[in-house]
């Protein structure tokens, strides 16, 4: 019973079982493939806007999988970023679609202009001041 409140406010605790086990095993891999997979973790967690807790946990956990195959084969990590780390952790970032935190804004500004053209007013359009 107490599960199921837990996830109402916070999500399902099997994402956060999966993204803590996928983090420990970035976590455990050799220092150039830990400290690389790291980086670019946090670049696609701040790029990506991915607010999907399915996607979030696949792409986190295929993040893992990268990393940890670089580092059996032993392949350099430039070999896998190329030469512009921040283009590859953006098209890494783009092959997981889902609900981003941009969109629930895209579609009140959306509605927002819609209403102006009309002549009428959006209640939660203004700007905090």
């Amino acid at each position: 019973m107490a599960a199921k409140w837990i996830e109402v406010l916070t999500g399902p605790l099997e994402q956060k079982k999966q993204y803590r086990q996928a983090t420990a095993r970035i976590a455990a891999l050799p220092a150039p493939y830990r400290d690389a997979a790291k980086a670019i973790g946090r670049y696609v967690m701040y790029y990506s806007g991915t607010t999907d807790g399915d996607t979030l946990t696949t792409m986190i956990g295929d993040h893992a999988d990268l990393w940890e195959r670089a580092a059996v084969d032993g392949t350099p990590v430039r070999e896998i970023v190329g030469d512009d780390p921040v283009g590859f952790a953006e098209e890494f970032a783009a092959a997981y679609a889902g609900a981003h935190w941009i969109d629930k804004e895209r579609a009140r500004l959306t509605k927002a202009i819609d209403a102006a053209v009309e002549g009428t007013t959006v209640e939660g359009t203004e700007a905090e001041e």
